[in-house]
């Protein structure tokens, strides 16, 4: 048997050291293959428990409209019925504001307001009294004979008065209305004429505001009416009525209609047409200027 040499025992040393590193590499290798099973295992299981709440969602979400489905199919003669129904319901509720105005009205029948008189004229006495005997002053005894009987008098106090400094409106209520449409009547012809010590006021209907935003509306077609030689008047609630040249009367219910009598009619400097003084609106009515 031939001696080892040098040269085999290192042969031996290396072959020792790769089966050392084979084995190192192979315990490691089982372990890596070990831990990448584990995470990919765990990873499994987190989509997995996702994709299985997705499709509870998705069997919920076609359940619900299944439902819906099923409502809608259900109550698509009801939902076919609901614009009849609300505009039965507009339909109700416009009568009943319409009631609601006509009765606040009525409420004010025996109502007048004075406009322009001047602040605190009333606080030395009783106000009833006061503006009693007033009305006596301006009026004159050929319309009151003597102070009518009053249930009440007030001041207004509109936001917009008192911003502009202007004197609030004074509110009367008559005992009889035959007293209130004499005094009415009597204003109207003295309109733009009317004065309490040197300072000019006005008389008018009190009307409940709705019904003044609808008589305004017919503010400019009156002043265009006036211009043309016409005496426009103003029926309650908010109802034209002209007086033509021939004397007879034209009633224009709506300012639609009213525009366009104006529209079809002479101008004020037509030879034929007699002047008439122009007037302007002020406060709820109307004066000559």
């Amino acid at each position: 048997m031939p001696p080892k040499t040098k040269k085999d025992e290192q042969d031996r040393g290396e072959a020792a050291n790769v089966t050392a590193f084979t084995a190192v590499l192979t315990a490691k290798l089982a372990e890596s293959k070990s831990e990448l099973l584990a995470e990919i295992k765990d990873t499994y299981a987190r989509y997995e428990a996702k994709l299985t709440g997705l499709q509870n969602s998705v069997e919920d979400h076609d359940q619900r409209i299944t439902s819906l489905e099923q409502f809608a199919n259900s109550t698509s003669d009801e939902l076919t019925d609901v614009p009849t129904e609300l505009a039965a319901v507009a339909s109700e509720n416009a009568k009943l504001k319409a009631r609601l105005i006509d009765l606040s009205g009525r409420t004010r029948r025996n109502n007048i307001r004075i406009v322009g008189l001047p602040e605190q004229i009333e606080n030395q006495t009783r106000p009833t009294e006061f503006f009693s005997q007033l009305l006596c002053d301006v009026l004159g005894a050929d319309i009151l004979s003597s102070p009518p009987r009053l249930d009440r008098a007030h001041r207004a106090q509109p936001a917009r008065l008192a911003s502009t400094g202007r004197p609030r409106h004074v509110v009367i209520c008559f005992h009889h209305f035959q007293t209130r449409e004499l005094v009415v009547r009597a204003a109207r012809q003295l309109r733009g004429g009317l004065k309490y010590k040197d300072t000019p006021i006005h008389i008018f209907e009190d009307y409940v505001p709705e019904v003044l935003e609808q008589r305004a509306q017919y503010r400019d077609v009156m002043e265009r009416l006036f211009e043309l030689g016409y005496k426009p008047a103003l029926r309650y609630p908010a109802k034209l009525s002209v007086v033509l040249h021939d004397g007879s009367r034209k009633l224009l219910p709506t300012v639609k209609e009213a525009a366009d009598f104006a529209s079809r009619h002479r101008r004020r400097d037509d030879p034929e047409v007699p002047a008439t003084p122009r007037l302007v609106p002020l406060g709820t009515g109307w004066k000559p200027v």
